[in-house]
This record gives structure tokens, sequence and C-alpha cells, in this order.
């Protein structure tokens, strides 16, 4: 007789996490991995004594589900998605559930959810965040696709997701492809909150000449206040932890930083969609710049910069540095914020954001005190524009800009690189102007190219083109 609540295929860290967290919470779990050799190490292992259900063939899998059947996927994003997903088919009927809880592509959740339905069965495409112990004891969960599907996996996902202030870190976020897009934007913003805490941390070591443990220090104390978040606490944490030898174990890592591949997903999509994602493209460009170690060695060695280190007065540039991070911060939300909005508009999507602000104040990687503010400013105004445009937001970058562009200014004249804090105030200085140098560029494409202009003193739609040389005059053109 079927008896289990749901099935999970993939047994890595994630996969063996979920189903544990599943089991704990009173559901039933039948468990698949391709490597079976891994299904039984997980059973005499972690999941010994518990309820969950061992099996060795999707076949078995799907047979011990009770309808409506529920199989989840944890395993690598891509074309082995797909492979599963053709391997179920056969075995589902019209009302089964497939949910893709990888970090896939929002464009390949989109084609999935629309596949299956052709064919009566429902698709879940959710991001997970919180890493291992996330998944082990209460992740941040970000579900969409099918919306017929959100009533048999509701109870499921917001009973093992994590909790904040009694709410559930999940909800319902959007048609097809939507779910797997807010955690695209979310890791997106997760590059962004780790490069800025980076660039301060070399700010107050190669600038301030701080010692290692005590940059952790500090971080520790900016954490109890307006910056506090899951990645400030375990920065705090590593800049304090000593290797054996009694040395910060982090100067001995090597600076060559790696990634899987969700930011630069969320560059490549504000590029498509004509969003100036700033801050996070330059945290993106800042590893791939870190990851070429061996040519940075050499030019260490031959090009010349200014000397590191503040020289004068640098009282005042510590509380700086956490102005600078604090208004830094705001900025990259606003504009991953501003993708979402731009993506609702483009795929169809009615995203909630005040919501996805709550789903993230708990279990995910960038959980802080300030997502709060941010379901308050769209509970306030549901079709805010720019975060910027709040009043506590706009008041709090006010307050603190001043250090960001002593910051900037300061590592600019030492010669140490800050990429996204510098790319955070030319967006919030770009973005507060009313008048930008696009006209000299417009002209220039139209010189070139005669790609037209349009005239501050007649209105827009109006397109015109000059023949530059002096031979044809001006000429107007339409939309």
């Amino acid at each position: 007789m079927s008896q289990a609540d749901i099935g999970l295929i993939g047994l890595a860290v994630m996969g063996q996490n979920l189903a544990l967290n599943l089991n704990d919470h009173g559901f039933t779990v039948a468990v698949f991995n391709r490597t079976t050799a891994k299904v039984d190490a997980f059973m005499t292992g972690p999941a010994r004594g518990t309820k969950i259900i061992a099996t060795h063939a999707i076949a078995d899998l799907v047979a011990n589900l009770k309808r409506p059947r529920r199989v989840m996927m944890m395993v690598k994003a891509g074309t082995v998605v797909d492979a599963f997903i053709d391997q179920l088919v056969p075995l589902l009927e019209p009302g089964d559930i497939i949910i893709d809880g990888g970090n896939s592509l929002f464009i390949d959740s989109i084609r999935r959810s629309r596949d299956l339905a052709v064919r009566g069965i429902l698709f879940v495409g959710t991001g997970i965040s919180g890493g291992e112990e996330g998944a082990r004891r209460g992740p941040s969960i970000m579900p969409g696709g099918n919306p017929a599907a959100w009533p048999e996996v509701k109870d499921i996902l917001q009973a093992i997701a994590a909790r904040v202030d009694g709410e559930p870190c999940c909800e319902w976020v959007g048609d097809e492809g939507a779910g797997h897009f807010v955690k695209m934007v979310h890791n997106g913003i997760e590059y962004g909150d780790m490069q800025l805490i980076c660039e301060s941390y070399d700010f107050l070591r190669r600038g301030l000449g701080m010692a290692t443990g005590a940059v952790g220090e500090v971080f520790a104390e900016w954490n109890r206040g307006e910056l506090d978040s899951y990645l400030m606490e375990i920065s705090a944490a590593i800049l304090g932890h000593e290797d054996r030898d009694g040395e910060p174990l982090v100067e001995k890592i090597l600076d060559a930083a790696g990634q899987k591949g969700t930011g630069k997903w969320t560059g490549i999509n504000a590029l498509e969609l004509g969003v100036p994602l700033t801050l996070i493209g330059e945290a993106v460009f800042a590893r791939c710049l870190s990851a070429m170690k061996a040519e940075r060695g050499l030019a260490a060695t031959t090009l010349m910069g200014p000397e590191a280190g503040f020289s004068g007065d640098t009282g005042g540039l510590a509380a700086d540095c956490r102005d600078a991070l604090y208004a830094a911060k705001i900025i990259s939300y606003a504009q991953g914020y501003m993708l979402m909005r731009r993506a609702a508009a483009e795929y169809g999507w009615k995203l909630n954001y005040g919501g996805i602000a709550l789903m993230w104040r708990g279990g995910c990687i960038i959980r802080s005190r300030f997502l709060g503010r941010i379901r308050d400013a769209f509970a306030t105004d549901p079709g805010l524009v720019n975060l910027l445009m709040n009043d506590f937001f706009r008041v709090e970058v006010h307050r603190t800009q001043a250090g960001l562009r002593r910051v900037v200014a300061r590592a600019a004249a030492s010669g140490i690189p800050a990429p996204a804090f510098s790319a955070a105030l030319a967006y919030y200085d770009g973005y507060r102007s009313d008048r930008l140098p696009a006209n000299l560029l417009q002209a220039q494409r139209d010189y070139f190219g005669a790609h037209t202009y349009e005239r501050v003193d007649r209105p827009r739609g109006e397109f015109f083109h000059t023949d530059w040389i002096g031979s044809g005059g001006e000429v107007q053109t339409g939309p």
C-alpha cells in the first residue's frame, strides 16, 4: 500500500537534510539516488531509525507515493533534471506533481512547467536557500510554477521552512519560472552582500592596518546594529578563527573565488531586460578577477600604483566603512528589486515583493534585520518603483552616503580596489541625476549610424536625424 507523502530524488547533502527535515515534521518520505549505494549508506547512517523509505528504482519510488504523487528532485541543474523528468512522466498520472528544488535557470522552469502542463502533470520550480544547515533545520523556500500544485504542496513546504515571528519563510511566488527567478535574484544579491563585506575587510585591513582579528571584532560590533545579518555574523566568526599555529586561518586561504553561475545568470538577465544591476555585476566580475591568480601575481610585480594604506588623519574611517556598507547594501537591494519588477512585467508574473522579503528574513543566506524594512516599504506602497524612493531607505542613504563617498575616494587614492562600493555610488548618483551625458551618446550614435534622437524641446516619441557632415540637414522620423 502506498504510504509516502512525498518522494525525494537526490541524496547529496541538501537532499539528505531535507529528507530528515521532512521526517522530523511527521511526513513519510521515500528516497532514491542514482547511485543506489548512497541510499543504503543514508539509511544505515543519518536516516537510521526514521520512517524514511529506501527505494532503489524510480518505479519503486513512485509506487510508494500517495496520490496525488509528489516527487521532489534535489539534483544538479540542467540536463540531469530533464533526464529525471523523462523517467518520471511515464510513471505518473494527471494531477501528480514534480518539484524541482535545485538551482535551475528560470527559463528552464518556464519550459518544464508548460511542457508538463500539456500532459496534465503539475510542475513546481522552487528555490531553496540556507545551505545544508537550513535544509536540515528550516530553509527559505521560494516556490513557483503551476498554481494548481500549490494547495497540494503548501502544507509540506511551509512545515519544513524557517519561521520568523511565527510566519513560514515560504509562500507562493508566481507562475512558471517565478520561483527559480526569485531564487536567482536572491543569489545575485548574495554575491553583492559577500563582495561588500569583503571590500570592507580589505579597506580596514590594508587601509587602516587593522589586524584580522580586530576586523572580526569590528564586524561583530556592526552585527549588533543595523547591519545585523547572517553573512556579517559568519564573517566575524571567520576572521576570529585561528589556525593551529595561532594565526588567522583566513589569511592562509588562497584568494581565488569560485562561483556556480547563479550570480552570472542574474547579471545576464539584467542585461537582457535593460536593468542597471551594476553592483551585482561588479561582484561577479570581482570573482572572475580573483580567479586570475597567476596573472595578478605577475601584474603585482610590474604594474605600479599608489602605496596602499592611508596617510594623515584616519579617524572616523572605520565608521565611514560601516556607513558605506549599509548604504551600498540598500542600493544593491534596490537594484535587485528593480530587476524583479521588470521581470514581472516581462513574463506576466504577479510578484508579492513584501512577501519575498519575508521569505528571505529567515533560513536563507541573505537573512538580515533590514529585510523587515523592505516588507514594510512594500506594505506601505505595493507599487513602489524603487526602494530608494521609500521614506525610510531614502533617509538612511542620505544619512550614510557621506561615508560611502569617503570610502570610495580613499580606496581609489590608495589603490585598494572597491568595485562594489564604487558601483553603488555611481548608480546612486546616476539615478538621482535629472540630466546625464547620454545626449552626447545619442548624438554619437546618430552621427555614425543614423540611429536618431529625441529633443528636449519636442514631445517624447518624436525622433530626429541630423546629417552631421552638413550635406542633408535635420530630418524628422517616425518612432
